[in-house]
């Protein structure tokens, strides 16, 4: 047993080597972030997104509106005038005035030229009026105004001097009442179509009047209820055709277009009284030329409104500065600066000239709630003269050239 012992005594080997140490690693493990955190940073990710491109937009935005603002501006027109459906086209159709010019004054020797037949139903044309087809097919020989040319007709009939026509005697005063208003964008104009400012002639003509001898007219006027509701910002836009009313004046009267019921110049075939008027046969008295009776024709005065909403005006530029059918655009309209309702604007506007076709020979905007009157002058029952109607004797007085 002790051998034994010693023998595993001997066999033990000291272990002299210096103590081994232990190496310490830092191992990093992964953080899981919270849900809630990663949604907010895409929420913020998102937002940062949708506010860069509302930005974006509104700097586009922005700079086509100042494109259009600068656009406008050009045109020399208020906003409320450019209607948004307007084309580059429909703009260019706009004549405008050049207050610098020297437009001159064609016709200061009275001779006018005679606008027979010179009507269009497929588009419209300077100088003409575009008919609608169903008033184009009312055109008829039986049922016109005048029986025959008076001798004022000169140059083979191309034209005729307004200073040599007669026009139908009398001096009849009426009571006429008139309003003018505008709401929700509606102007309204009521009048029962008697002149506010002056007389008229004695109507039927009576048989002793030299007018008798060229034009028959057997209709007596008589007070109407005329209503006109027009829009109060009208939208130029294309050529519209018309019927044989055209508007409403500021006198009261009611205004047609330049031709009689058979599509010939009414201004120069029809007698009218000193005042450029005369009734149809349901009594409305009604203008087709420019009224001598009408003071004030200059281009910035409004005289009248179109049924489509759009002012009427006078000519007159300036002194011996006179505007005709040349000088405006296939409606007989043109842009500048008017008073309208008190206030200094520029528009479009239609013009009253001397010569054919006169007025609007068809409308720029849509035409608005009228009395729908057409004109149908001549033929009606035989009426007698009202009972203040003055004599009769004398020679028979020319109307004088409108005041231009």
């Amino acid at each position: 047993m002790q051998n034994e012992k010693s023998n595993n005594q001997d066999n033990q080997v000291p272990d002299n080597s210096p103590e081994k140490s232990i190496e310490k690693t830092s191992i990093t493990l992964p953080i899981k972030e919270p849900s809630g955190m990663r949604y907010k940073r895409i929420f913020t990710i998102a937002l940062l997104v949708v506010v860069v491109f509302a930005v974006i937009g509104w700097l586009v935005y922005t700079l086509l509106v100042q494109t259009n603002y600068n656009q406008n501006t050009e045109t020399s027109l208020s906003p409320e005038e450019i209607a948004p459906s307007e084309t580059a086209d429909v703009k260019e159709l706009k004549t405008t005035l050049d207050t610098a010019k020297d437009y001159g004054n064609k016709y200061a020797d009275g001779i006018l030229p005679v606008g027979d037949n010179k009507y269009t139903t497929d588009t419209a044309k300077k100088g003409h009026i575009y008919a609608c087809s169903q008033y184009a097919q009312s055109f008829k020989s039986d049922n016109i105004g005048a029986d025959t040319r008076g001798p004022w007709f000169v140059n083979n009939n191309t034209e005729y001097d307004i200073n040599k026509k007669i026009s139908v005697k009398g001096s009849v005063s009426w009571k006429g009442s008139f309003s003018n208003k505008i709401s929700d964008s509606i102007r309204t104009i009521v009048t029962n179509d008697l002149p506010l400012a002056h007389s008229t002639g004695t109507f039927p003509v009576a048989s002793s009047d030299p007018a008798y001898s060229y034009d028959k007219n057997p209709n007596s006027i008589s007070s109407q209820e005329l209503t006109y509701k027009l829009s109060a910002q009208p939208t130029f836009g294309e050529p519209r055709c018309m019927d044989g009313e055209v508007g409403v004046m500021l006198t009261g009267v009611s205004l047609f277009n330049g031709f009689d019921a058979g599509a010939r110049d009414a201004g120069a075939w029809e007698v009218q009284d000193a005042c450029e008027g005369h009734p149809q046969k349901s009594g409305q008295y009604h203008y087709h030329t420019l009224s001598s009776c009408i003071d004030d024709t200059s281009v910035s005065t409004v005289i009248g409104f179109a049924i489509d909403g759009f002012p009427i005006t006078g000519p007159k530029v300036g002194s011996k500065n006179v505007l005709t059918t040349s000088d405006l655009d296939v409606c007989h309209g043109i842009t500048s600066e008017i008073t309208l309702d008190g206030k200094s604007v520029t528009t479009y506007h239609y013009v009253m000239t001397q010569d054919f076709p006169y007025s609007v020979s068809c409308f720029r905007g849509e035409k608005g709630e009228s009395a729908g009157t057409n004109e149908g002058s001549a033929q009606g029952s035989q009426n007698m003269p009202p009972q203040n109607a003055p004599s009769q004797s004398g020679p028979p007085t020319g109307p004088p050239p409108p005041k231009l």
